[in-house]
């Protein structure tokens, strides 16, 4: 009896994603998540969409459960904190944190 060796990747490791205020660049997410993260970025403010994730993934956009697997990965970014989901199937960068000068709200900065 002969016995079938499966052409399937192996499986390896799962790689956690990190929280935000954990990590301190993008590299340091698993490779799905990185290429994620550069469609949020190539998209601009309106963000991607599960099926376009789906796509930048190399998955097929006509499978209902690829295009539900895109969109759980979208979902624990923004869980992690590197994205946010600002209109319902959009997922978008983070604004950036406002600073404020030591000076600002008062003329001339004194007290």
């Amino acid at each position: 009896m002969a016995v079938e060796v499966s052409q399937k990747k192996p499986v390896g490791p799962r790689r956690a994603v990190p929280h935000r205020r954990q990590a301190s660049e993008v590299a340091e997410l698993p490779p799905d998540h990185q290429a994620l993260m550069a469609a949020a970025v190539d998209a601009g403010g309106d963000g991607p969409a599960a099926r376009r994730a789906a796509v930048v993934l190399g998955w097929d956009s006509a499978s209902a459960s690829r295009v539900e697997g895109a969109r759980a990965r979208l979902k624990r970014l923004v869980e992690r904190g590197w994205l946010v989901e600002a209109k319902p199937g959009r997922f978008t960068l983070p604004e950036p944190p406002v600073t404020r000068d030591a000076g600002a709200g008062r003329p001339g900065g004194g007290s």
